[in-house]
């Protein structure tokens, strides 16, 4: 066999196995039809063996230095801890493009209290 003819069946069985792979890939369509959009600006995380649950809410006092802040809770998600993992990673992926393209976010994280 040819140099020619050994790049024309490779040629051919790498077209035959990426028409394989398609055939074994699955489409996944969004259907948007019922979803409703929530704003927040609080998120809070619990979690047990069996679930991660999200609450998400809309801090509703603007004052600094408020002993007391009200937090209107509008939308709980639970998820089990392998889509919690997922989310985890997209959201992860997510922020370092979102940093990549506008910049580092500063976050104020309270120190750990020392011993």
């Amino acid at each position: 066999m040819t140099s020619k003819e050994t790049k024309a069946v490779d040629t051919e069985t790498d077209a035959k196995e990426n028409a394989a792979e398609q055939d074994n890939k699955t489409t996944i369509r969004w259907d948007g039809s019922k979803m409703a959009s929530s704003y927040a600006n609080i998120c809070n995380v619990s979690s047990s063996r069996e679930e991660v649950t999200l609450l998400f809410g809309t801090n509703q006092n603007w004052h600094a230095g408020q002993k007391e802040l009200t937090v209107e809770l509008s939308d709980r998600i639970v998820l089990n801890p392998y889509a919690a993992k997922r989310l985890s990673v997209l959201l992860s992926n997510t922020m370092a493009e979102y940093e990549k393209r506008f910049g580092e976010l500063q976050l104020e994280v309270p120190a750990a209290p020392k011993d």
